[in-house]
């Protein structure tokens, strides 16, 4: 009995290891300018394509990769942001929750 708890236990364990390293590697999928979080925070993945007449608070040159909220390393191309949970902002990209970093 105590063969197979081990066992049991060791692979319990690599198994929970391979779960929570696989889900470090896989790339985040990208904020689409459609999601409905995105819509409702005015999100574009390109700064340039802001509305401007609808969100006056936009001035060049904001983006994501320059405000408080943005997780992505320095001169990524893409990162976190905790207002769209498990998926990635583009660095050249602005929404309306813009926070200067600083």
């Amino acid at each position: 009995m105590k063969n197979s708890r081990r066992q049991f236990m060791i692979l319990s364990a690599a198994g929970a290891c391979t779960l929570a390293m696989n889900s470090k590697v896989q790339a985040q999928a990208m904020v689409a300018d459609t999601d409905p979080q995105a819509v409702a925070l005015g999100y574009k993945a390109d700064a340039s394509k802001v509305d401007k007449a609808k969100y006056a608070k936009y001035a060049a040159p904001q983006a994501c990769s320059n405000c408080a909220l943005y997780q992505g390393a320095a001169g990524s191309a893409s990162g976190g942001c905790p207002l769209f949970a498990g998926k990635q902002v583009a660095a050249k990209g602005w929404c309306s929750a813009y926070a200067k970093k600083g």
